[in-house]
């Protein structure tokens, strides 16, 4: 069977082909920070793909799209842009006028389906930023890319929040 428009057969000795062209091991610190990304992104996919609120999966499509852009940039693919981290700062306002403003939350990541995702999303960019912090000190990737993976984590976690809120009052009904 020949597979070529998804691997090249050519075996690629541990070697990834960043954006701008350049050969880098696939243990690199830019590709290991953009494959944990890559990780959220997918278990946002999950946590959305079962989500019954509408507005909570908009959201969640949102956070999807700029990951998908947030990596392309990480990769240093020429021309794609590092998603506005302001935008994560809205969701997270947005959020914070819907269920109040609460101090010291501790949600339990096993009470549903759909947050016991986004709790693997939360950790997920967590580690995200662990990784990113070592480029960041190093000069490697700006302000604006390290500040919207900082950020990312807690508009995954207001969401969840908002989530757990939602089906707090469902369950009532």
């Amino acid at each position: 069977m020949d597979i070529p428009w998804i691997t090249t057969k050519k075996g690629d000795k541990g070697l990834t082909t960043l954006g701008n062209g350049e050969k880098v091991p696939k243990d690199h610190p830019r590709v290991e920070l953009y494959g944990t990304l890559d990780e959220c992104q997918a278990a946002i996919g999950i946590a959305r793909a079962h989500c019954a609120f509408e507005e909570i999966n908009a959201h969640l499509l949102e956070i999807e799209n700029m990951l998908g852009t947030l990596m392309g940039h990480l990769s240093l693919f020429p021309g794609v842009p590092c998603p506005e981290y302001q935008a994560l700062e809205k969701i997270i306002s947005h959020v914070g006028t819907i269920v109040g403003e609460k101090k010291h939350i501790f949600l339990r990541p096993g009470d549903s389906k759909v947050g016991s995702f986004l709790h693997l999303a939360r950790t997920i960019a967590r580690r995200a930023e662990r990784k990113a912090v070592k480029l960041y000190r190093e000069g490697k990737i700006e302000d604006k890319s390290y500040i919207f993976i900082n950020r990312l984590s807690d508009a995954i976690f207001a969401l969840a929040l908002w989530l757990n809120m939602e089906e707090k009052q469902s369950s009532a009904d």
